[in-house]
This record gives structure tokens, C-alpha cells and sequence, in this order.
């Protein structure tokens, strides 16, 4: 659906008395335009005289308050069309946030709230919704609720609706409410310093050797891992610009470009926040120097079919990586070794909290994970004592192991960090 959202933007407007309308009473609205144009609404169907003034009354009210509908025949299967396709389509960073917003849309909210008009949904049948939905899933019923809230948000901007009728209405009280942006972090599946060290040692022989050094010491995203390029480094610096992920590109299609690389164009990171510099411990600078001879290697050998991109992380014929080429060779990694059977994410997990657990300014540790706020590293991460308290005797010695020690920066002593520091010294 195409909504003509200039409606709203009427400038002035009158409304009739109310009239006998088809053997009940009602009244007219008339909308005036900056144009000249003038568009009427009518409002029928009441049944008294003096059931139609109140509804008049209250009219004129919201046309004084500009809260007045003027979209007052939207059902909520043409709205969420119409917000998915014309306003979360171009606002969202990434082809993996669309979908998500538009199968919770279509899949959750539309088979249940979809014939409904707009102006009709009440707090109750989103309450239904929630109930009904929690039963299926309490992860999607989260998922369902953040869609209504931002939904009819939008649905109130556009003067589709009054009031949003999903404000202030919670998931059943039989789930734990979550706080903002956390996430419950399982002790079992993180790594000890041992572990980690098993893991780093074991991956040199494998294809994901620097995916797994992105992720574990330096806390990046499995799509900036892909994205990452030999020159985002600083060379002098020792730093590393994280500026880009793999991905799929909006408002595109499959059929738009060469077979295989769909899903592995460069698009821009998850939030602001995410654009960062970082620190490249010696270890990874090391294995960085390493893989750039391997590739200028590969360059020469296949000249005739490789592909130059710069990518760190790419095939023998430099051809970038897809966002789960690492799965096989992971867990392969985690079995041949007796470690714990963990998620890929939980190593950028076990990154951050070392960093915390050995008192790393959080603002800091913020910035290194590319988080929105600080709020999100504190409870994502910060909020279970015992993740790692098995290993802390341990963690020095990875220190002296992998990173050489350096003398603190100053700015360390400070409570508040306004800018990216190494994390050399804590990890």
C-alpha cells in the first residue's frame, strides 16, 4: 500500500453540523491544503443525534490538539506494509535488519492484528498478541514486542493513529523481563585462558586462523571480521580501522550481481558506534604480516583468476569469506580439542569481559566491542561475576605469553574515557 502522506499536512479545516446521513446521523470534516485543495472525510453511522455531536465534539478537539487521524481506514496489514517497504527499508543499516523487522511483520503480527483497522486496535489486543506469541516463543514474543513499540511509534508520527496502543503493555509476568539490550551469558560456555590458548594454537593450521585472532583478542563481529582489509591497518600505529562489513546490500537482488557474492557485499557497519579504531595486540599484528605474505603469495601463483580485493580474511584466490564459512572449521576446532562446544559469538563475549573483569574502564570497553552505549557492554557482559573467575589466577600469564606488557597510558588512571585506548595492558 501507498499511503499519500501529505493528508497530514493539511493548513486549515472546517466541520459541518451534524446531518441525517442513510437513516442514522453523522458529519463532515473538510481538510484544506496548502494547494487550495480541499478534502472531505465523513464520519457516519451513529445512531443518535447526540451520539454524533460527541463524536464531533471530540473532532474538533483533536484538529485543535493536531491529533487528529486523518488516515482513520488503515487496516494494520496495509500499514505494516507500507512502514516496513517505505520506511524501515531505507532506514535501516543492513539487509539482515529488514528481514528481521519484515518477517516479525508478516509472520507475527499481520496473521493476528491484520484485518483490524488501525484506529481500532486497542491495548488489549496487544496484550492478546504478547500472550499468544509468548506461548509460541518468548524470544519472538520479545522480537514482536519491539516491532509494535516502533511500529505505532511511527503510526502516531504519521497521524495514523491517536495514541499508540502498544505503550506500556508487557510481555506476560511469567517472563523475565529483560532489561535493555542484555543478555544473559551462560558461565559454561566461555573459555578459560587455557582454552583460549588451545584454540589460538590449534587454528594456525586452518583456514579461519585470523577469524578466530578477530574475534577472540579482538573483540570484532563476524561480519567485520569478512570486511576487514589489509589496508585498514596502521602499519606504524599498530592500529586497525574497523570501517566496513560483508553483507547483503538493500534493495538489491540476488540476481543483481555474480554468482556467490550476493551476500558478501560491502555494506555499512550495525551503528555509528561501530566505526572504530583498535589497538592490534603484537600477536595479531604478527599473524597480520604473515597472512599479507600469504597473499601477496597467492597473488603471483594465480594471477589469472585472483581477485585483488584486500581482504585479510579471503580464499587462496582472494575472494571474500561468507558469514559462516567459519562454522564447520570452528567446531571442528572445538571438538578435535575437548573444548566446550560454545557459539562463535562467545568468544567476542569472553573478549570483553576479560577486559572488564580486569577492572578495563567500561567506557572503554565500550568503544573497543563498537557498542551504542555503555550501558549495553555493562549488561551484556559485566553482570556475571563468575564467567571467568576460574581462569583470573591464569590470566597473567596469558599476558606475558601473547601480548608483551608496556607501560599503563595515563588516561588508564581516569574515570571517564572519551577516547579508544589499548587494551594491551588488560587482556
Amino acid at each position: 500500500m501507498k499511503l499519500d502522506l501529505s493528508l497530514q499536512r493539511y493548513v486549515e479545516w472546517e466541520v459541518s453540523n451534524v446531518m441525517p446521513i442513510k437513516g442514522k446521523y453523522g458529519y463532515r470534516v473538510f481538510l484544506k491544503y496548502m494547494d487550495g485543495t480541499v478534502r472531505p472525510q465523513q464520519k457516519a453511522g451513529f445512531e443518535t443525534e447526540k451520539e454524533a455531536n460527541a463524536a464531533r465534539d471530540k473532532t474538533i478537539g483533536e484538529l485543535y490538539a493536531g491529533t487528529y487521524v486523518v488516515y482513520a481506514n488503515v487496516r494494520v496489514k496495509e500499514f505494516m506494509e507500507f512502514w516496513v517497504e517505505e520506511d524501515i527499508r531505507n532506514r535501516v543499516g543492513s539487509n539482515e535488519t529488514y528481514e528481521t523487522y519484515a518477517s516479525i511483520a508478516y509472520k507475527h503480527i499481520v496473521p493476528v492484528l491484520g484485518g483490524k483497522k488501525m484506529v481500532d486496535i486497542n491495548r488489549g489486543d496487544v496484550q492478546k498478541l504478547y500472550n499468544e506469541k509468548t506461548e509460541y516463543s518468548v524470544s519472538v514474543a520479545r522480537l514482536v514486542k519491539t516491532v509494535m513499540n516502533v511500529s505505532m511509534r511511527y503510526a502516531v508520527e504519521k497521524k495514523i493513529i491517536p495514541v499508540s496502543p502498544a505503550e506500556g503493555i508487557n510481555l506476560p509476568k511469567k517472563v523475565e523481563k529483560k532489561q535493555y539490550h542484555t543478555r544473559n551469558i551462560d558461565t559454561q560456555k566461555t573459555l578459560t585462558m587455557e582454552q583460549i590458548q588451545t584454540l589460538l594454537e590449534a587454528s594456525r593450521d586452518t583456514p579461519i586462523h585470523m577469524q578466530v585472532l578477530f574475534n577472540v583478542l579482538m573483540g570484532l563481529r563476524r561480519r567485520e571480521i569478512n570486511g576487514v582489509k589489509f589496508s585498514d591497518v596502521d602499519y606504524i600505529n599498530r592500529t586497525l580501522r574497523v570501517q566496513r562489513q560483508l553483507g547483503k546490500k538493500l534493495n538489491t537482488k540476488k540476481e543483481d550481481f555474480p554468482p556467490e557474492t550476493y551476500g558478501k557485499q560491502e555494506v555499512r557497519l550495525k551503528t555509528p558506534s561501530s566505526y572504530r579504531t583498535l589497538p592490534i595486540p603484537d600477536y595479531v599484528f604478527e599473524a597480520i604480516l604473515e597472512q599479507r605474505e600469504k597473499y601477496e603469495r597467492n597473488k603471483r601463483r594465480r594471477s589469472t583468476v585472483f581477485e585483488d580485493n584486500g581482504y585479510i580474511c579471503c580464499s587462496t584466490t582472494g575472494k571474500p569469506r561468507s558469514k559462516d564459512f567459519h562454522w564447520s572449521h570452528y567446531k571442528k576446532l572445538l571438538k578435535d580439542n575437548d573444548l566446550p562446544n560454545i557459539r562463535w559469538h562467545d568468544l567476542r563475549s569472553t573478549f570483553c569481559t576479560i577486559l572488564l573483569k580486569n577492572n578495563f574502564n567500561p567506557k572503554a570497553v565500550s568503544k573497543l566491542m563498537g557498542h551504542a552505549k555503555e550501558l549495553i557492554t555493562m549488561d551484556v557482559y559485566g553482570d556475571n561475576r563468575g564467567i571467568i573467575a576460574d581462569c583470573v589466577d591464569e590470566i597473567q600469564t596469558f599476558i606475558d605469553e601473547v601480548i608483551p606488557k608496556e607501560e599503563a597510558d595515563a588516561e588508564l588512571k581516569t574515570e571517564s574515557m572519551d577516547i579508544v585506548i589499548s587494551a594491551e595492558d588488560y587482556f
